[in-house]
């Protein structure tokens, strides 16, 4: 993670305005950011700058947000969130396979963007010092230090929803999908996972799980 500030984001939108808007938010609310217009151009400046976080537009002229959230996760090893006008459930699989750390359904003004961005930020700094802490820890006599546990996110394997996502996108994604499913706005639809949950009896990001599990296998049935 960056050392110093809030840390650095990488930008990619194929809609000027949206970009200029974003990069112009996140830099006021003190973070770095590094902005592109297409998915050729964010490979190029991810390699370049190592952001800490990439904030994705899924569809682009030439390669998408998808080809670019791949080629992080694969070679830069570098976590992603998406923000997308699409939440159908053929792209809520997507994603959830790509492994990213939130799915925020456009339109969207950057007060709703920065929340998540800094719950993001948050999360993966907590993960690298864990690692951070675990590499370091010093071993018992005699006893081999355990290497440091993948992340779920980032490994070399796509996760599923059989595999271990975080809450903070487990509830980003299903938000997403009551939006779409609903026509929701999006605080509507985070108050509706959230009535769904108390009725249940059980938290949010269980909640999310069981819903995203529920489209998965509604989409199966229809291949």
């Amino acid at each position: 993670m960056a050392d110093s500030g809030k840390g650095k984001i990488l930008v990619v939108d194929d809609d000027r305005l949206v970009l200029a808007t974003l990069s112009h938010g996140l830099a006021q609310a003190g973070y770095e950011v590094v902005d592109a217009d297409n998915g050729d151009d964010a490979i190029l400046l991810a390699r370049e700058h190592r952001p800490d976080l990439a904030l994705l537009d899924i569809r682009m002229e030439g390669l998408s947000g998808f080809d670019v959230a791949a080629y992080l996760r694969e070679h830069l090893h570098l976590p992603f969130m998406f923000l997308s006008a699409f939440s159908d459930e053929k792209t809520a699989e997507q994603v959830t396979a790509l492994g990213a750390v939130a799915y925020l359904v456009k339109p969207l003004d950057i007060s709703q963007i920065l929340p998540t961005v800094a719950t993001a930020m948050a999360q993966l700094r907590r993960q690298a010092g864990g690692a951070v802490a675990e590499a370091g820890a010093s071993p018992m006599s005699g006893s081999t230090p355990a290497a440091p546990a993948a992340s779920p996110q980032f490994g070399a394997a796509a996760p599923s929803l059989a595999g271990s996502p975080t809450s903070l996108d487990l509830v980003s994604m299903a938000v997403g999908v009551l939006m779409h499913r609903y026509s929701l706005p999006r605080q509507s639809a985070w108050q509706r996972l959230q009535r769904l949950a108390h009725e249940d009896g059980q938290g949010e990001a269980e909640q999310a799980r069981q819903l995203l599990a529920a489209v998965e296998l509604l989409a199966r049935g229809h291949d």
